[in-house]
């Protein structure tokens, strides 16, 4: 039979109590044995506040802000943003847009407020996106996690193996592809705004 979760506990769970007492714990390196003579309250309680196993009380929470030397806001303050886009290995693999053509697999959604987009590009041996493609004014961060990356920008030639990060921040055309006769996969991390699309 599933397990109901009680309102509190529920109404709560943005907050992550549990965590931020931890992590508390942690920074001042005290152990459940310490903290606990500190605060008078047993190992077997905070253990169950940290792994969010029980709701704190107010006074629980108070005795134990004291100790640590922060307030009641410091559990309690809204997120002023919180995004988390994740990406399962599957989605990755998947999604091929032909032989021939440089695949682009987003890492992440752009909504508002999105200042990064993160993006996995493989371009298949000789693929390549020109300067008309990815445009003047580019910046951001280029990682190859496969192959060899031939990276064209402003004269200069770099061939990038797997390993290799380039970042970036240049007013001239840019061109890349893939070097030799594999493909080359790489995580390009670039401003909302700038393309790097196949």
């Amino acid at each position: 039979m599933p397990k109901t979760v009680s309102y509190a506990k529920w109404s709560l769970e943005p907050y992550c109590i549990g965590m931020k007492l931890r992590l508390l714990r942690t920074q001042k390196r005290l152990t459940l044995a310490r903290l606990a003579a500190e605060t008078g309250l047993s190992t077997a309680l905070l253990s169950k506040l940290e792994t969010d196993r029980m709701v704190p009380t107010l006074p629980t929470l108070a005795t134990i802000s004291r100790v640590y030397g922060v307030g009641m806001s410091y559990f309690f303050a809204e997120p002023a943003k919180h995004t988390l886009s994740i990406t399962r290995k599957a989605h990755l693999a998947g999604n091929s847009r032909g032989l021939e053509s440089v695949k682009t697999t987003p890492l992440n959604t752009v909504a508002d407020g999105t200042r990064l987009v993160a993006r996995v590009i493989e371009f298949p041996a000789g693929g390549a996106l020109s300067a008309t493609d990815v445009g003047r004014g580019a910046s951001g961060l280029v990682y190859v996690l496969e192959g060899k990356l031939q990276l064209d920008v402003g004269g200069m030639h770099e061939l990038l193996e797997a390993g290799d990060c380039a970042c970036l921040e240049s007013e001239m055309a840019l061109a890349w592809s893939a070097a030799g006769k594999h493909r080359c996969r790489i995580l390009a991390v670039t401003p909302v705004g700038e393309r790097a699309e196949g």
